[in-house]
């Protein structure tokens, strides 16, 4: 149910929000919490949500730096009858569990995985802990929950979304991108 999950929205705006999400058992992932942007269309929930994780992810199909989420179920094939809930009950764990390295978002996390499995969970598990430990969401260590951290050298991490879900520089994907 979506109320295992924190639920804040973002300036008080019922359309834009963030979800706190855990990593799914059994995965490298398991015992990450990340923060998942959620901005809805006007045209909700005949168009797709706009999501993307705030803190970093080691993923083929989450971009590093900007968050957005390579998943054809909410780019591409959305449909009214999904709701949040399927995006955090079913097609995130989904996602997380078996990545889609053919289609990459972050082609250095798909090679990884392609040519070293074991290397690659590694590392998963290594960003879990820089980037997605509970603590950290919750405040005790704010630097590392943004996308970018302090010895980052490029940009900086902003993300923003345009009026209708166009996407604009370090935006998440919505239903509009036709790659991903």
């Amino acid at each position: 149910m979506m109320s295992d999950w924190k639920v804040e929205l973002v300036e008080d705006n019922i359309s834009e929000f963030n979800v706190d999400f855990a990593g799914p058992k059994d995965s490298p992932y398991e015992g990450g919490l990340w923060r998942i942007h959620v901005e809805l269309p006007e045209a909700y929930p005949y168009k797709s949500p706009s999501i993307g994780f705030v803190n970093r992810c080691y993923h083929p199909n989450i971009d590093e730096a900007s968050g957005s989420v390579c998943l054809d179920v909410i780019n591409q094939t959305w449909s009214p009858m999904f709701d949040l809930v399927n995006i955090f009950e079913v097609f995130l764990p989904q996602l997380l569990l078996y990545p889609n390295p053919t289609d990459p978002l972050n082609s250095e996390a798909a090679a990884l995985l392609m040519r070293e499995p074991q290397l690659y969970a590694n590392k998963v598990k290594d960003y879990v802990q820089r980037y997605a430990r509970p603590e950290q969401l919750l405040g005790h260590n704010p630097v590392s929950v943004n996308n970018k951290s302090s010895d980052d050298e490029e940009g900086d991490g902003d993300q923003k979304m345009g009026g209708d879900g166009e996407e604009s520089e370090g935006a998440f994907l919505s239903d509009s991108d036709d790659e991903a």
